[in-house]
């Protein structure tokens, strides 16, 4: 077997530039948007189990302070996804439900393709959570096929 080199030489990879270059940017890009993502997915789950999403439910799901939070419900109220008054409950504009949905249906998928793997539920939840964000709509329909054969 070959041994694994952390600092490949150029001419290691055969994409061309362009193509390594494109795939940092989508990945750069996710990561951007997971935060968001979380946010929503989770804001919609408060509010389908509770009736409500306060912040500081938001900060003690996440494990995160109150003023964290706020700062990134400020942000998702800027994007357009939530509204929200001072000490009041956050509420999900249309598009932000539309995202919550989108991003509950690629956990999903996600989810069910690591359990058909044999992952047990636990790990798949946890590990699910982080690659939801970061695989294509290409790699999320063969997740989904695959899944849907076990």
């Amino acid at each position: 077997m070959k041994e694994f080199d952390p600092a490949p030489h150029a001419t290691s990879d055969d994409r061309p530039p362009d193509l390594r270059a494109g795939a940092f940017q989508g990945v750069r890009e996710a990561r951007r948007n997971e935060l968001a993502e979380d946010y929503v997915e989770l804001i919609a789950e408060l509010i389908h189990d509770q009736g409500e999403a306060r912040p500081v439910d938001i900060a003690a799901r996440l494990g995160v302070k109150v003023p964290t939070v706020s700062k990134t419900l400020d942000r998702l109220a800027r994007e357009g996804l939530i509204t929200r008054a001072k000490y009041r409950s956050v509420f999900l504009t249309e598009e932000g439900r539309a995202l919550a949905k989108e991003c509950r249906r690629r956990h999903e998928i996600v989810l069910r393709f690591l359990i058909s793997l044999g992952l047990d539920p636990e790990t798949a939840e946890r590990d699910a959570e982080g690659m939801e964000h970061h695989v294509s709509e290409r790699t999320l329909a063969l997740f989904a096929a695959f899944a849907n054969r076990s």
